[in-house]
């Protein structure tokens, strides 16, 4: 009884509330004045194609322009106000170059050691393009003089976690899309409180909606209190407006500059199976240090001063700033963030990069399997062509009707040969590729539109690291305790099952 209590008076429910009745409002002014005035109800259809015109010209995904197509010329008005909201993935005007100059400030502190790409491009070329394309279209290098370490399990790396923060000397930074109180809160808390007494400079960004549920609307407050400088990204407010579609979903957490650690795992219980939602949560996670390291550090500063409206002198925190000896080096490591601000889809390319150019297999860990046209083309080309494609999805869903969508993408899948698991243990979170024995990458992208488009996100490329051959093994574990789905799956299922999940796919973008 609580928790309804607790989600009909929650803030999300009040805000989501004011923002349906500005909707609501607004089509019926819109409808009233279409059916008594024949010039406004012409003028309204001659937006909606102009619009439409607009859509397709666009260079966005092409399922997104089908979607908001059918929409918009189903229903102008609905399908025109729920454009003006959620069609446009960029944020607006003044966003975008604020977050531009604060890129900038900060960029000039990246830059590519040429005896390494000179040497990936040399030794392995597609290897080499990856890094290239990185570098080039999100502006974070690849690096040398980084170990890895991959953690199949959220309670695996938390231990891990905590003991970098008890060791932390000069500065802290967290950013999360999900922080909850719990006891996986509150342990590091304990530390952050007593290292911000001490003087490290500690850090927290946290996604507003992420945890709209999960914490008080004061809790930035609270963490000051502590000594612990917290903001919350893009503030959840009762208009309508586009930037509310734009979250902060990354996972970051950077100590002294020298020590990171990426991947699926927000902040709550369940990451650490603390508690249990959807049977046990399987995720995955990665742990770097050296100079790698720093492309993480930048990611947070640039998302922190974009928030505060700051700037500081980025050197001090540098990953030799306060490291003297040599770092040890694991192969070739390389942070990526990737953000809305642009037309240039990082995450998304990476991963049709590692599946365009494998030649062995490719086996992924996704939550959601909702992708566009062009990544069904190219799994199903990879496994055509004889690659091993394997992609594992969970087997108890958090989101039964957004799990029947991603059971919709299985048969173009299968019928070309690749090979889907369903977790038989729980729920997967994990957002992880290895390739070939040589290549991957653990982030916090879903394989979904919202990922793809229109969330901040990051990952780490990682090439012939420890990490790499320990997130196979994990792989070939978790395979063992899978169900694989095979096209008789799809036989056993009623036709009402299949029109929904076809009008579904049809709204996919949209989700």
């Amino acid at each position: 009884m609580k928790k309804i209590v607790n989600l009909i008076l929650g803030r999300f429910t009040i805000i989501a509330l004011l923002i349906l009745l500005q909707f609501v409002w607004l089509a019926a002014v819109m409808y009233s004045f279409s059916y008594q005035y024949t010039y406004a109800n012409y003028a309204i259809r001659v937006i909606a194609v102009i619009v439409v015109l607009h859509i397709v010209n666009r260079w966005i995904n092409p399922g997104n322009k089908l979607s908001w197509t059918f929409l918009i010329l189903l229903s102008p008005i609905t399908g025109l106000l729920l454009y003006a909201v959620f069609g446009r993935s960029g944020i607006t005007k003044n966003t975008r170059n604020s977050m531009d100059a604060v890129n900038r400030r900060v960029m000039k502190y990246l830059s590519v050691t040429p005896e390494i790409t000179q040497w990936l491009e040399q030794n392995d070329k597609q290897a080499y393009r990856q890094t290239k394309y990185i570098n080039d279209w999100s502006g974070f290098p690849v690096y040398k003089n980084t170990a890895t370490k991959y953690y199949k399990s959220g309670e695996e790396m938390f231990p891990a976690m905590l003991e970098e923060l008890r060791k932390a000397e000069h500065f802290i930074f967290l950013e999360y899309f999900i922080v909850e109180n719990g006891f996986m809160l509150d342990e590091m808390l304990k530390i952050l409180e007593k290292k911000a007494k001490e003087g490290v400079d500690v850090r927290m960004i946290y996604d507003d909606v992420g945890c709209i549920s999960t914490l008080p609307p004061n809790f930035s407050r609270l963490m000051c209190e502590k000594g612990i400088q917290c903001v919350a990204f893009n503030p959840f407010k009762p208009i309508m407006s586009v930037v509310m579609n734009n979250r902060d979903h990354r996972k970051i957490f950077v100590v002294d500059g020298k020590v990171g650690f990426t991947g699926g795992i927000n902040l709550a219980d369940e990451y650490i199976n603390k508690i249990e939602r959807f049977g046990y949560w399987k995720d995955t996670g990665v742990r770097l240090e050296g100079e790698a390291v720093w492309n993480l550090t930048v990611m947070f500063l640039s998302m922190w001063n974009y928030v505060n409206h700051s700037t500081e002198n980025y050197e001090q925190f540098m990953p030799k700033a306060y490291q003297t000896e040599p770092f040890e080096s694991d192969g070739l490591v390389q942070p990526y963030g990737d953000s809305p601000l642009d037309s240039e889809y990082v995450s998304e390319t990476i991963y049709m990069n590692i599946i365009n150019y494998a030649e062995d297999y490719v086996y992924i860990f996704t939550p959601y399997l909702i992708v566009g046209h062009e990544m069904i083309v190219s799994l199903c080309n990879a496994a055509k062509r004889g690659v091993d494609v394997r992609i594992v999805t969970p087997g108890i869903p958090d989101k039964k009707m957004v799990f029947m969508l991603t059971q919709a993408h299985y048969a173009p899948l299968i019928e070309s040969g690749v090979k889907i698991y369903q977790y038989r243990p729980g729920f997967l979170h994990a957002k992880s590729f290895v390739c070939d024995d040589k290549i991957a990458t653990v982030g916090s992208v879903n394989m979904d539109y919202r990922s793809f488009f229109l969330h901040f996100e990051c990952g780490v490329f990682l090439y012939r690291t420890n990490a790499v051959m320990e997130l196979k093994e994990d792989c070939n574990e978790v395979f063992s305790c899978s169900d694989e789905i095979t096209l008789e799956f799809f036989k056993n299922q009623n036709a009402v099952m299949r029109i929904f999940q076809g009008v579904m796919r049809l709204f996919a973008p949209l989700l």
